[in-house]
């Protein structure tokens, strides 16, 4: 099987994977809530194309796809992306503002659920020998990865992101309004943050977090599945 197959079976399934069942836990927990929008709307579902966007799952992925492995050393080693955001009827919930920030948790807690059920399943000897040749232990190794980075992200508190509405739900009313208003600029305030800041002034807040931050949560997440890390490689 050629490297490069690999290489794209391994940056494309795992986020594909990722993605998807982020987003059906939001309309999941919604629906726990007592809101049927997403249901009604045929996006409660594990069908990756029921949660396709153009621009966040298709091109910008793509892009990031199609140079990294055009270009030296040809292997993927980042994405970004989004899925259409699951349609969500707050004015449904007992309390809108909380019953959101219950919501807009349920996603990156989906993708920590899926990155433990991943470090159950990964093979003790790839913790000391990462690399062995082992596909499975690839595999659950960018599954891991994949899902603490969707996760972590996510929690950036910053509208529209899960971690912007989770805030939403615990400031004070006149607070909360204000910063539920970052939310038409939120897009564009986190493509600045990953993408231009760091190339136009060389400060990389974002990745400099996640670097600090993923060792740690490979290590839990692996000592949480039994795992013993002493010796661990991550």
């Amino acid at each position: 099987m050629s490297n490069w197959f690999v290489s794209l079976a391994l940056a494309i399934v795992p986020a594909v994977l990722a993605i998807t069942l982020h987003e059906a836990a939001h309309g999941y927990a919604a629906l726990a809530l007592g809101d049927t929008t997403a249901r009604d709307a045929g996006r409660l579902s594990v069908n990756p194309l029921r949660h396709v966007d153009r621009v966040g799952t298709l091109m910008i992925p793509g892009v990031l796809l199609v140079t990294q492995l055009l270009l030296p050393p040809h292997r993927v080693s980042f994405m970004f992306g989004w899925a259409k955001p699951v349609p969500i009827g707050a004015w449904r919930f007992r309390n809108p503002r909380q019953g959101m920030a219950l919501v807009a948790i349920a996603g990156p807690a989906m993708n920590l659920f899926l990155a433990w059920l991943a470090a159950l399943f990964f093979p003790t000897q790839s913790l000391t020998a990462f690399g062995d040749g082992s596909v499975l232990a690839e595999f659950l190794f960018y599954f891991m990865l994949t899902n603490l980075v969707l996760g972590l992200f996510n929690l950036l508190p910053i509208p529209p992101l899960d971690g912007g509405r989770v805030v939403v739900g615990l400031l004070p009313e006149p607070l909360a309004r204000q910063w539920a208003g970052l939310e038409r600029f939120g897009m564009v305030i986190v493509l600045a943050t990953v993408f231009l800041l760091p190339r136009l002034t060389g400060f990389d807040p974002v990745g400099d977090a996640l670097e600090t931050v993923l060792p740690w949560a490979f290590r839990t997440i692996l000592m949480l599945a039994g795992h013993d890390i002493g010796t661990a490689v991550f």
